[in-house]
């Protein structure tokens, strides 16, 4: 993780997700997950071309599974685009970095 990216946690989530003023890229992933490594630098690049507008939280999902099971996160990588605190979009699965640019742009001011 860089230090763009917040790590985030059943205990942190309502706070660093739910009541953050910016967008919040969320990637619920695990360390098992070889599609989770692939787009984990990639969602470390677009922490880092967005910061300021756009917040990026990494939550692994072995360690911190009460929150994906109450979003019904039932595959991972999964990347949830937050926004005023409710879910506005989601990708699923290992994407090329367009496809999230593209997926994030509406919610950017």
């Amino acid at each position: 993780m860089n230090n763009f990216v917040v790590e985030g946690t059943d205990a942190n989530f309502a706070q660093e997700v739910l009541q953050s003023e910016l967008p919040v890229l969320v990637d619920f992933w695990a360390p098992w997950c070889g599609p989770c490594r692939m787009v984990a630098p990639v969602i470390d690049e677009i922490a880092q071309e967005y910061n300021g507008k756009l917040k990026v939280v990494k939550l692994n999902t072995d360690e911190h599974n009460y929150v994906a099971s109450q979003l019904g996160i039932r595959s991972i990588p999964t990347m949830g685009i937050f926004k005023s605190g409710k879910v506005v979009d989601s990708v699923i699965g290992a994407v090329p970095k367009q496809h999230i640019i593209d997926k994030i742009k509406p919610y950017i001011n």
